[in-house]
C-alpha cells in the first residue's frame, strides 16, 4: 500500500492536554504515526475571557480561533457527535480516499465543551463521530490518535489492527 507522505494530518484542538497519562499515550501513538504520515497536534489556548462567556458566546469565540487555522486548500473534518460513525476499517478507507485524491492537508478538529459555532460548521467539509458516547475533550485526543494509527496499520495490513 502506497501512502501519500506529502499529505499532512493535523489534529486541531481547543485547550491543552493536562493529564500526564493522556500526554504519554498520545505521544506513543504520535511517534508510531511518524512511520506513515506527517502528523501534528495543534492546541489552541481558550479565549482569554472564556470563564465569563455563556455557551453560545464561547462557541463563537472558539470558532474565531479555529477559523484562523483553516485554509481553503485544507480538507477539514469536525469530530462531532452528529457526524458519520465509521468503524475502524471504514475510517481507514476514508483516509485512503483523501490520500488518493491528492489532499495535501487533512485537518481534524475537536471543539470546546459546547461544540462548534455555525461558522465552523459552514467552513468544514464533513463531520465524523468517534462514538455515540460522550468523552472528555482530552480523552478524544488519545482515542483519535490511536484510531488514526490503527487506520494506517489496516491500510498496511499490519497485525496491530486485529488487537
Amino acid at each position: 500500500m502506497h501512502f501519500n507522505i506529502v499529505m499532512k494530518i493535523t489534529l486541531l484542538v481547543v485547550g491543552k492536554t493536562e493529564e500526564e497519562y493522556l500526554i504519554k499515550g498520545i505521544g506513543i501513538y504520535k511517534s508510531r504515526l511518524e512511520h506513515y504520515i506527517k502528523f501534528n497536534i495543534v492546541e489552541l489556548l481558550p479565549p482569554r475571557n472564556f470563564r465569563v462567556l455563556n455557551p453560545q458566546q464561547l462557541k463563537e469565540a472558539e470558532g474565531k480561533l479555529l477559523l484562523r487555522y483553516f485554509n481553503d486548500s485544507d480538507q477539514v473534518v469536525l469530530l462531532d457527535e452528529h457526524g458519520k460513525l465509521p468503524d475502524s476499517v471504514e475510517f481507514s478507507g476514508l483516509l485512503q480516499k483523501y490520500m488518493n485524491s491528492g489532499t495535501k492537508h487533512l485537518m481534524f478538529v475537536v471543539g470546546g465543551a459546547f461544540g462548534f459555532s455555525d461558522e465552523v460548521y459552514q467552513a468544514a467539509g464533513s463531520k465524523l463521530s468517534l462514538s455515540p458516547m460522550t468523552f472528555s475533550h482530552q480523552m478524544v485526543r488519545l482515542f483519535f490518535t490511536e484510531q488514526l494509527y490503527r487506520a494506517f496499520t489496516i491500510l498496511k495490513n499490519e497485525p496491530y489492527h486485529n488487537n
